[in-house]
């Protein structure tokens, strides 16, 4: 489908309609994120005593099951006692034309005698990819509009579906001049209370957190989402290769509660060590050692777990190794106004006396790209979320 120019207006109302869908965020998964307006366009019959340009319904997919945007908004549309015959319905996914656990968008969207759909991003799911034949065939206009806020919220579903790996973002908080702790190892905390607050709503949010037992064994985390609404609770994973994750750490001791995977390796797994884990509630699984064995991991996680969304809170060495791989999509930093000015104290992805043996980028030529999706001021920090150039 040739992309369309649009107008400023039908930009505008995709932006609206990527706003809406982020509220999803968290409830949605594994279904993908999505906005819909309804709108009554310039020159439109005015039916209802509503001008045109006006919303005449609104909504998001909040739930995995629940109702589709598209539906929501018609539904919304209604109450309000709105004619919908010759409105334009702005979506930041292209309506679903299959049945699964609901029935198609498209048959709502002709009956409600919807002149025209506008959407951002083709659907990466089959029961998508009719759309516009079904609609241009009961003569609805069909316009494809890729504006850049519209397509970034259904980044991650095109990338699971497409790729059968989850979507992963990475945190961190770092200095002025790029250290995530000092060269003796303190970094509570670099960022402030704001800061950490949105990464708990992230933890709320996901599916699974992943981290290194070189993490583990420094800062003994609980990697639970604390003092905000969760909407999920968060599988946890550890990578711990030669199984030395102590007894007593925070993860085993809340292993009962919250559901704890550890992955080491074959020749680990029958270990007395490995049969006390297992008996505090932790669940074991192998890992290999062939150059793929991050990237198996991942797809098993989301094969086997359901992950689709995975937030990882580890360090030089893991992240390094995930982008190098090709693995990390999104990236949260979190920069303080403090400067260390320690050449010893490590740095985030690679590099530094925590990862001396990644191999990272030789040229600018070779350094993965990323772009900057969004940089706002959380307290005396300022977060910036970068996204993979995939």
């Amino acid at each position: 489908m040739t992309p369309d120019r649009g107008t400023a207006a039908d930009r505008a109302w995709l932006r609206r309609a990527a706003r809406l869908a982020l509220r999803g965020h968290g409830g949605a998964e594994p279904n993908p994120m999505v906005g819909a307006v309804l709108v009554r366009p310039v020159g439109g019959e005015d039916r209802d005593g509503r001008g045109a340009g006006c919303v005449l319904g609104e909504g998001h997919h909040a739930r995995c099951g629940g109702a589709h945007a598209e539906r929501v908004a018609i539904a919304d549309a209604l109450r309000r006692g709105c004619d919908l015959r010759g409105a334009t319905l702005y979506v930041t996914l292209a309506p679903c034309c299959g049945t699964g656990r609901t029935p198609p968008c498209t048959d709502a969207i002709i009956e409600a005698g919807v002149a025209r759909v506008v959407f951002a991003r083709e659907d990466a799911h089959p029961k998508g990819r009719d759309a516009r034949r079904v609609l241009e065939a009961a003569g609805v206009r069909v316009d494809l509009l890729p504006e850049p806020a519209a397509l970034a919220v259904g980044e991650s579903f095109a990338h699971r579906v497409e790729r059968g790996l989850p979507w992963v973002i990475a945190k961190w908080a770092q200095s002025v001049d790029g250290r995530i702790a000092t060269s003796s190892g303190e970094s509570r905390w670099i960022s402030g209370e704001r800061s950490r607050a949105m990464v708990h709503r992230e933890r709320g949010r996901v599916d699974a957190i992943l981290t290194g037992i070189g993490t583990v064994l420094a800062d003994d985390p609980l990697l639970t989402a604390r003092g905000v609404r969760r909407r999920r609770v968060a599988l946890r994973v550890v990578l711990d290769r030669r199984l030395r994750l102590p007894l007593r750490s925070r993860l085993v001791a809340s292993a009962r509660d919250v559901p704890l995977i550890v992955f080491a390796e074959a020749d680990r797994i029958g270990s007395e060590s490995a049969a006390a884990l297992r008996g505090s509630g932790v669940e074991l699984r192998t890992i290999d050692r062939s150059p793929t064995a991050l990237a198996t991991v991942l797809r098993g996680l989301a094969a086997t777990d359901g992950v689709s969304t995975l937030l990882v809170e580890a360090g030089p060495k893991l992240l390094g190794a995930l982008l190098r791989e090709g693995l990390l999509c999104e990236a949260w930093i979190f920069t303080a106004g403090r400067m260390f000015g320690d050449d010893l104290a490590p740095g985030p992805v690679g590099g530094g006396s925590a990862a001396p043996d990644f191999a990272g980028a030789t040229g600018l030529a070779t350094a993965p790209r990323f772009r900057l999706v969004d940089l706002r001021r959380r307290g005396g920090d300022a977060m910036s979320l970068w996204r993979r150039a995939l």
